[in-house]
């Protein structure tokens, strides 16, 4: 099934998840999951459209396995499989380590382990039965080296690596790969949002390429991770980061 089958991406109504979109619409058609925002995901759709792609919005909490369950059997009702899957949506939040409630780690831990584990184990049953299957997990350099004042997104950030090294083990015998990718400092609304001028450019000046990265960045990564030239790469976290965690 290598060239059939659509890509699942997660959190593809902005930022890193609209431009794997994008990039991945190229070749195949999309699922743009999104949660909320609605008239996001129908942005990303009509840039997608306008260039020539093919793809759906879908609403789903990836938390909530039921809903997840719903738009992998969509997906392969629609498309007749799912040839790539790119789990990237996430929460984050700056905080002090003292101040994480037991609600801020239970609502983190849902969405960006949980969420990866549903999708997971949703997808693959799909993916088994035709031999073939790419999935690509979205994790970060805090994942790799931690972050001060972001102790719940940095751990289970670094579970996610944990998940794709091992989960990768287990599916290559069927035609499975498991990839992550691990982005740095990206510049995206949600970025924004968390740092003030200075902290930008303090985060400029700690990448060694001396810039922010782009999602397009990110998005070409995931591109080769799904593409045919991947066909012997898996288990591996690939850092997307300028040098930033080297």
């Amino acid at each position: 099934m290598g060239s059939n089958g659509c890509a699942v991406i997660t959190g593809a109504s902005r930022g890193i998840g609209a431009a794997i979109a994008s990039q991945l619409a190229k070749r195949m058609p999309v699922i743009i999951n999104y949660s909320s925002n609605e008239q996001a995901a129908l942005r990303v759709l009509e840039s997608i459209t306008k260039s020539g792609g093919h793809g759906v919005i879908f609403k789903c909490d990836v938390s909530d396995r039921k809903s997840v369950d719903e738009m992998m059997s969509f997906a392969c009702e629609k498309f007749g499989g799912i040839h790539t899957l790119v789990n990237n949506a996430g929460l984050s939040e700056i905080k002090l380590f003292t101040d994480i409630t037991q609600e801020d780690w239970r609502r983190m831990e849902q969405v960006n382990l949980d969420g990866v584990f549903n999708c997971c184990q949703s997808a693959l049953p799909y993916m088994i039965h035709e031999k073939f299957g790419r999935i690509i997990n979205i994790s970060s350099v805090w994942g790799v080296v931690g972050a001060s004042c972001e102790v719940h997104y940095s751990a289970l950030k670094a579970a996610v690596i944990g998940l794709t090294k091992a989960l990768a083990k287990e599916t290559a015998p069927s035609g499975i790969t498991v990839n992550a990718v691990a982005p740095g400092c990206i510049m995206t609304d949600m970025l924004k949002s968390e740092c003030d001028d200075d902290t930008l450019g303090s985060l400029i000046e700690d990448t060694p390429v001396g810039r922010l990265g782009t999602p397009q960045d990110v998005a070409r990564a995931v591109a080769f991770f799904s593409s045919d030239s991947s066909d012997f790469i898996t288990g591996q976290i690939l850092g997307v980061d300028g040098g930033f965690g080297s």
